[in-house]
């Protein structure tokens, strides 16, 4: 009989993280846009979070993916049944979020027809949206609506793996922070 997994799949972890860190760029890059809003500088940070975004957006499906064909490990027998439902539900918003909020990022700079760069390799095709200025600012009404919430949830998902890590001392987090060590 095969012992049961401890630890997410080496694919699991890297689109984990590394959708982690895509996210915490895009803070950092739209924060360097707001900072430097009205010289040619700002121009290249926001290019980057729109190249970025899409990103996002791809390796967020990628995700689903190997989800659907890789299922999650069960979560530990010692938590109450709200917790898990808590648990199952921040990750079913997260995946949500991270679909619409780089969907409304492109809903948005297609509103104005311009053009949507890919790390200047290509250009991004436009989604069949117009109402240019005004409809541009709607969309990003609800970009940054959508961006509240993920804070939320990215609270509460660190929130969930400390308690899990020093109060549960579970090993929850081990399964997704490699250099973690496997409590007895």
């Amino acid at each position: 009989m095969a012992e049961p997994r401890n630890r997410y799949s080496t694919v699991s972890l890297i689109l984990h993280w590394l959708i982690a860190v895509m996210i915490l760029a895009q803070v950092l890059l739209i924060t360097a846009y707001e900072a430097t809003e009205g010289q040619a500088v700002s121009r290249e940070f926001v290019q980057i979070h729109k190249a970025l975004g899409l990103s996002v957006l791809l390796l967020t499906l990628a995700r689903i993916a190997w989800r659907v064909a890789n299922p999650a490990l069960p979560l530990p027998d010692t938590m109450k049944r709200w917790e898990k439902l808590l648990a199952r539900a921040t990750h079913v918003l997260f995946y949500l979020l991270l679909i619409a909020m780089p969907l409304t990022g492109w809903a948005a700079v297609s509103a104005t027809g311009r053009d949507l760069s890919w790390f200047g390799l290509f250009n991004w095709p436009l989604l069949p949206i117009s109402g240019g200025r005004d409809a541009f600012r709607a969309i990003i009404d609800i970009h940054e609506l959508v961006m509240k919430g993920l804070y939320v949830l990215i609270a509460l998902h660190v929130a969930g793996a400390l308690k899990h890590q020093f109060i549960d001392r579970d090993n929850v987090l081990h399964r997704m922070i490699p250099w973690i060590p496997r409590r007895p």
